[in-house]
């Protein structure tokens, strides 16, 4: 009887901890994403949406559909808007796998409020210096403030993703007294 009393208070706390701590899931998965342009493959005639990678689709194969591909140009950036502020802990990346490691190398993950410069204004989270072909990498924020999280490649060159997750706490407005 005694067991079952423990167990009943450890659960029951353990819920409590859970909605005080305001932790959810992959926050991308419910926000919006857009990019600086979209790359059209004729070949296989796929438009590569900025959507394809925070779908929760971890595939990590361009040709299956499942990636974001801008076009080479100046300064190209992927953008979640997450559609309220959140105190960021961590940005998981996932590289495309079929090909083309070199698509993200030097890119920022940028974290903020602010949509000037369509975001490529806000602090930096972290660089991404290499991601092999169809890794994962997890960037730690540390509990950065930001409702958009940007990843942008300074200099002319592509943004290619084949998931982007983001993991934080909703960040609650004071209340008044």
């Amino acid at each position: 009887m005694g067991f079952l009393l423990i167990v009943a208070l450890l659960w029951v706390a353990s819920g409590i901890a859970a909605q005080n701590s305001n932790q959810v899931g992959n926050l991308a998965l419910h926000g919006r994403a857009t990019q600086s342009s979209t790359y059209y493959n004729y070949n296989i005639g796929y438009l590569a949406l900025a959507a394809n990678s925070n779908d929760g689709n971890l595939d990590n194969n361009y040709y299956h559909g499942s990636c974001s591909l801008t076009t080479a140009e100046q300064s190209p950036w992927w953008r979640v808007d997450l559609l309220q502020s959140y105190k960021i802990s961590q940005v998981v990346v996932t590289n495309r796998g079929d090909c083309c490691s070199d698509g993200l190398n030097g890119a920022l993950i940028l974290v903020g409020d602010s949509l000037e410069n369509n975001g490529n204004n806000n602090p930096s989270c972290a660089e991404i210096t290499y991601i092999g072909n169809g890794d994962t990498m997890t960037f730690e924020c540390n509990g950065m403030i930001g409702r958009f999280v940007n990843i942008m490649r300074p200099g002319m060159a592509i943004v290619q993703l084949c998931e982007v997750q983001v993991y934080g706490k909703l960040v609650v407005p004071p209340t008044c007294h």
